[in-house]
């Protein structure tokens, strides 16, 4: 039976045994090969703290941080770790939970894999081209997908249309 003092343990646990091996270096998907790919100490050298922590070590901004969230100009939102192009303006909408969020990438933009931190999982989205965490992705969103890829601002960066 699940206790209220087992489910604290396994939680605590896991986010423990998380943070040591972030700390370490370590990351979901480590081992895979992206067409652009950079030494641990080149990331650090190329990204603000803020990105390497989220692209590189799947952290998350603090929500209603970002003022790409309030972003309401046409354009389109590039990964800040390799500059893809990943996101369109036409597909963002305001879903109310702090962070940029779209109903749908742009086409070969993104990959998921299943992360199950924190006690539960989830869909994790990544860049296909550097394979830096971007989000989640969720099924709460609007027509026409029904999808909310729900994005760190911190790690996107923005072009307007001209």
């Amino acid at each position: 039976m699940q206790t209220r003092r087992n489910m604290m343990f396994r939680t605590g646990g896991g986010l423990l045994l998380g943070s040591m091996l972030a700390t370490l270096g370590w990351r979901a998907g480590a081992a895979e090969k992206y067409e652009i790919m950079h030494t641990d100490a080149e990331w650090k050298q190329r990204l603000n703290p803020t990105q390497y922590a989220i692209l590189r070590q799947e952290a998350t901004e603090r929500p209603f941080s970002s003022p790409l969230d309030h972003e309401k100009r046409a354009g389109t939102f590039f990964c800040a770790g390799c500059d893809l192009a990943a996101f369109s303006s036409k597909s963002k909408f305001d879903s109310g939970t702090g962070w940029p969020s779209f109903w749908q990438p742009l086409p070969n933009a993104i990959a998921t894999r299943s992360d199950s931190t924190l006690g539960m999982t989830r869909t994790e989205v990544h860049c296909r081209r550097c394979g830096g965490h971007l989000g989640h992705v969720f099924d709460d969103g609007p027509k026409p997908t029904g999808l909310r890829y729900c994005m760190n601002g911190a790690v996107l960066t923005f072009k307007p249309e001209v």
